[in-house]
């Protein structure tokens, strides 16, 4: 049956909405013009935040693109999702996809760009799985620079548009592979004809120089390049009669590719930018949302707007809840009272393969954080380039003035040992610099959301908490060449690329456990 349940969005004579995708690949809120940022452009977010819905409050449950990926595609916390917590996992053949779903349901799929990725996703019988479509990329063009993907996606999903048979809904992912590392060093001023003092604000967690600004306004470029192609797209939607009854979700799928952001767990990890616009769904448009949302959301709302039986999805035990209540009249009823997020195991190359695990509870202006195991290295260990931070200008910069005994406190935030707990007043402290977990007049409150969180995931079935937590070492990653990749550097030097861990970020000799 095609359409086995109709939703109060989706009226019965109504044709199946459309969806498109579009999933930047590191990037953090605020970095869109809509929120204020000036030193980007991003016209195409900015429309689809007009004509539609911004949410202020979006979370991913992990912050790397792999586990984030997966909570997209599932509506589950990546601590419910087995291998798939891990980044360079096994997807587990037994959770389906929305995309697979909504395939099986009539829907045209296709996809363009970084899928879910990094990882190998099989079916029970062994065959590759199209998780997020069937892939469109034989349209290249000239990047703009030698770091920007030529995947010319805006004509990809041209080309999947002209296959769809009329009257067919789609369902199209577009994954940039930008703004992820390397960028081409200086292109944000050559290319995008940006000053360095155009940048308001250094995040105070790193060192505020020309070579950090330069590295911003390199990624402010790739940012720029997503919209762009977003832009496209929309124009094509339009020309064709289709936008209107095209849901339209913008987002990414972690916090920027700098130190202390992607691959942590901290506001600027997790909280991402959301646009959601649907013409002929979404009542009241140019609204802002400050409800808490998280990714696990998405895969119900679309397949509430699509007519999909919720019990007969594969996703009736999901803790997802849909976003189309927001799509109506003005609500009242907060959609969350709290989130969670966490991590497992993320980039390869630990000694004995081992994640840095947290869970986390973000509840109004509080983020509350437990490090599970504090004796290891948060971005991985110094002999293994701190592996968990890509490799970068900002990354380098703050080591190098470390080991020149010029900076300690920007190494410390980004890659020194962490307590047990941190909880911040994400409100007044975004940068997570201010540790109140242990301030006597939050000592209530600490209390009060370390139980919702524990007791929420002990409800989700989350073997960390049940005592089972090392079964994430334990799985085995996609790419075993990628195991303790620190090895590659000390074997040979130059066999590392820059992209990833520049080879002056090893520290064979550096700081040990205390």
């Amino acid at each position: 049956m095609l359409f086995a349940v109709v939703s109060a969005q989706h009226p019965t004579d109504a044709a199946p909405p459309n969806i498109l995708f579009a999933i930047a690949d590191d990037l953090s809120y605020p970095h869109m013009g809509a929120y204020g940022t000036e030193w980007i452009e991003t016209p195409a977010f900015d429309r689809v935040a007009r004509e539609g819905l911004l949410f202020n409050r979006c979370y991913t449950p992990n912050a790397k693109c792999a586990p984030s990926r997966s909570c997209i595609l599932t509506g589950r916390n990546s601590w419910q999702l087995e291998a798939a917590a891990n980044h360079w996992c096994y997807f587990p053949a037994k959770f389906p996809s929305y995309v697979e779903i909504l395939g099986k349901r009539g829907y045209a799929t296709g996809m363009t760009g970084k899928g879910w990725a990094p990882g190998i996703a099989l079916d029970k019988r062994g065959k590759r799985r199209q998780m997020t479509g069937k892939p469109y990329s034989q349209r290249k063009a000239k990047p703009p620079t030698t770091a920007i993907s030529s995947n010319d996606y805006a004509a990809n999903f041209r080309d999947f548009l002209d296959a769809v048979p009329n009257e067919q809904p789609f369902c199209f992912w577009y994954g940039a592979t930008e703004p992820h590392r390397r960028y081409e060093y200086m292109s944000g001023v050559k290319q995008g004809k940006k000053k360095l003092s155009d940048i308001d604000q250094v995040p105070l967690f790193w060192p505020d120089n020309e070579v950090v600004r330069h590295d911003m306004l390199d990624y402010a470029l790739e940012v720029e390049h997503f919209d762009h192609h977003l832009q496209r797209m929309l124009n094509d939607l339009e020309s064709r009669g289709l936008l209107d009854n095209t849901l339209v979700v913008v987002t990414s799928d972690n916090g920027m590719p700098f130190p202390r952001v992607k691959g942590q767990e901290y506001e600027m990890s997790n909280h991402l930018p959301l646009a959601i616009m649907w013409a002929n769904g979404i009542k009241h448009p140019g609204r802002t949302i400050d409800d808490l949302v998280s990714f696990i959301d998405l895969a119900p709302t679309y397949l509430e707007i699509a007519g999909v039986d919720w019990d007969d999805s594969g996703m009736a035990s999901t803790p997802g809840k849909s976003l189309t209540p927001f799509f109506g009249e003005l609500r009242k009823k907060p959609h969350r009272d709290f989130l969670l997020i966490g991590k497992e195991r993320h980039d390869v190359g630990r000694p004995d393969d081992a994640g840095y695990p947290i869970r986390g509870i973000v509840q109004g202006p509080f983020l509350l954080i437990r490090n599970y195991k504090t004796d290891r290295w948060p971005a991985g260990p110094p002999l293994t380039g701190y592996l968990n931070t890509d490799g970068s200008p900002t990354k380098t910069e703050i080591l190098t003035a470390r080991r020149d005994g010029r900076d300690d406190a920007h190494w410390q935030l980004a890659f020194g040992f962490r307590p047990e707990y941190e909880m911040f007043n994400i409100e007044t402290d975004r940068e997570c610099l201010n540790n109140i977990a242990d301030v006597a007049r939050y000592a209530e409150l600490r209390a009060q959301m370390e139980q919702t969180m524990s007791e929420s995931l002990h409800t989700e079935g989350d073997p960390r908490v049940r005592g089972k937590g090392d079964l994430f070492d334990e799985y085995p990653y996609a790419n075993v060449r990628e195991r303790n990749f620190y090895r590659q550097y000390l074997d040979d030097p130059n066999s590392v690329s820059a992209g990833w861990v520049n080879p002056s970020d090893f520290e064979a000799s550096g700081p040990q456990l205390p």
